[in-house]
């Protein structure tokens, strides 16, 4: 998946799912609590984001803000910003990594989009896949549930395939694929 699809499935995640629910108090706009690690690194990940929003109607000042908030990667920021999103009241928070699990710490009121995650179950992110519950949503690498789909799909597109091999790495911390 390109860089531009992924973040179009975030921005009109974001865009539509909680901004349709709720109104901004007194006829203000929409307010999307952007929380990320660094502005430079996120530039591209940003820059996709709002013009993703633009295409389905949602224009930066016009209809919507966007709070842009930096951690740098320091993780009592991240406390913090979190906090600020929930003192502002935004309409959605949209963010990934660690960040997301201490941003749920901070609202269970707030909808909360994660752009990515490698196992959003076991992280306590969402009670399971196909329901997630709660106000925490968004994009996962998770692959243990999947693994079992992925082969029936591969052994349909493939049906003369009688043996496969997989190569992971079990020492990785993040791994995903349910090996080792």
């Amino acid at each position: 998946m390109e860089r531009r699809e992924f973040i179009g499935l975030i921005g009109g995640a974001a865009a539509t799912w909680p901004l349709a629910g709720r109104a901004k108090q007194a006829g203000g706009l929409p307010i999307i609590g952007f929380l990320g690690t660094d502005a430079t690194v996120w530039g591209p990940w940003t820059a996709a984001f709002v013009a993703r929003l633009r295409e389905l109607g949602w224009i930066e000042g016009r209809t919507v803000t966007i709070e842009y908030r930096w951690s740098e990667g320091r993780p009592e920021r991240t406390t913090a910003f979190a906090a600020e999103f929930v003192r502002l009241n935004v309409d959605v928070i949209v963010t990934a990594g660690p960040a997301v699990a201490i941003t749920k710490q901070a609202t269970s009121d707030i909808p909360i989009v994660f752009a990515i995650a490698n196992d959003p179950v076991a992280g306590g992110l969402v009670a399971n896949l196909r329901r997630p519950g709660g106000n925490v949503t968004g994009l996962s690498l998770q692959m243990v549930d999947l693994a079992g789909k992925r082969l029936e799909l591969l052994r349909e597109a493939v049906p003369q395939l009688h043996r496969l091999a997989v190569i992971a790495n079990v020492g990785y911390r993040g791994r995903s694929l349910g090996v080792g």
